[in-house]
């Protein structure tokens, strides 16, 4: 297999395992510094790997075009930010957005006058049917009040017609006598005993 590696055509050899092994990946140990080189490496001078000055050439001119590019569309896409904030700002659309708002303000109190309105009548019934109430309850009072007068009357009466009917039994000095001989010609027994449905069941006699 070949792959493309700066330019140049570079083979590389890919080793599979089989899919009933196992690879277990070998970890070599660091070294500190103060261990001595390796003897295999004493002596050995490090050379940079060979440099090709025509893929070079191409490698800068490729950066160099690269980054004007990303600056091009840096700034490009800079310019449209600062565009859309300034007509966000003061362009067309912050005539549209001033025009919404200002029908959305309207909208609202529109809205608001309305639900106004409406919680005004709500009100207004409510506050007429507690006046109703407050004087059908009224009027209930004084009816009852002039009931619980003509009943007081009545049961005045009937305690006056009473007394008057008892008056007429009323032991007096000129009817003193006449009393006392009735009762001396009609004496009573008041010595007597009642079972539980009030029957006389024993009496005794009068000496």
């Amino acid at each position: 297999m070949f792959q493309v590696i700066g330019g140049r055509s570079v083979q590389v050899t890919r080793l599979l395992a089989p899919r009933s092994t196992v690879i277990v990946e070998a970890v070599r140990g660091r070294k500190s510094r103060t261990d001595p080189v390796a003897k295999s490496k004493e002596g050995r001078i490090k050379v940079p790997p060979p440099v090709d000055a025509t893929e070079m050439v191409v490698l800068k001119e490729r950066y160099t075009e690269y980054q004007m590019i990303t600056r091009a569309l840096r700034l490009e896409f800079k310019e449209e930010v600062l565009r859309k904030k300034y007509e966000e700002e003061t362009g067309s659309l912050a005539e549209e957005r001033a025009r919404q708002e200002a029908e959305e303000h309207r909208a609202l109190m529109a809205f608001n006058n309305q639900e106004n309105l409406r919680m005004l009548q709500v009100r207004m019934l409510r506050i007429q049917k507690e006046t109703e109430d407050a004087e059908r309850k009224q009027v209930e009072a004084v009816a009852q009040r002039e009931q619980q007068q003509q009943e007081f009357i009545k049961e005045r009466e009937r305690e006056i017609l009473k007394l008057q009917e008892d008056a007429k039994n009323f032991i007096t000095l000129e009817n003193l006598d006449q009393r006392i001989e009735a009762a001396l010609d009609n004496p009573k027994n008041y010595n007597f005993a009642i079972d539980k449905e009030g029957r006389v069941v024993k009496q005794t006699m009068l000496q």
